[in-house]
């Protein structure tokens, strides 16, 4: 992260982040750097977040229920959503690869990516039923 100062707390949650494949909220986030750093508020998660997702080096999911997630894998991949217990899955399906040089031929602005969600039931949800 060329051009900010280290920081511990963001180096925390990175590292959560990339230890973990839930996608989880801020909330989850910042309950799981307290354990190192006790004293780190909220607002502290919040802003790291905010900072690696502006620098590329998470994203940042809006999976339509009001709740943003994280995720540390950067390459290009697509997420389920469970209708039922709200888990978000990374889904490796590799989807019209051309999609946004296609969409860019039929668009006279610049596409710069885009972003797939299925949504469903989960295995587990499905062995409940």
């Amino acid at each position: 992260m060329a051009g900010f100062k280290y920081s511990r707390q963001r180096e925390a949650v990175l590292t959560y982040l990339r230890s973990t494949t839930s996608h989880p909220t801020a909330e989850k986030v910042y309950l799981n750097i307290r354990r190192e750093f006790p004293k780190v508020s909220l607002g502290t998660v919040y802003r790291n977040l905010n900072l690696l997702a502006e620098q590329g080096e998470i994203l940042r999911l809006r999976c339509g229920d009001g709740v943003e997630r994280f995720d540390a894998t950067v390459e290009p991949h697509h997420h389920f959503i469970c209708r039922e217990c709200g888990r978000v899955l990374d889904l490796a399906v590799n989807l019209a690869p051309d999609i946004d040089r296609e969409a860019g031929e039929k668009f006279s602005g610049e596409i710069e990516g885009h972003e797939f969600y299925f949504y469903g039931k989960c295995d587990q949800c499905l062995k409940k039923n």
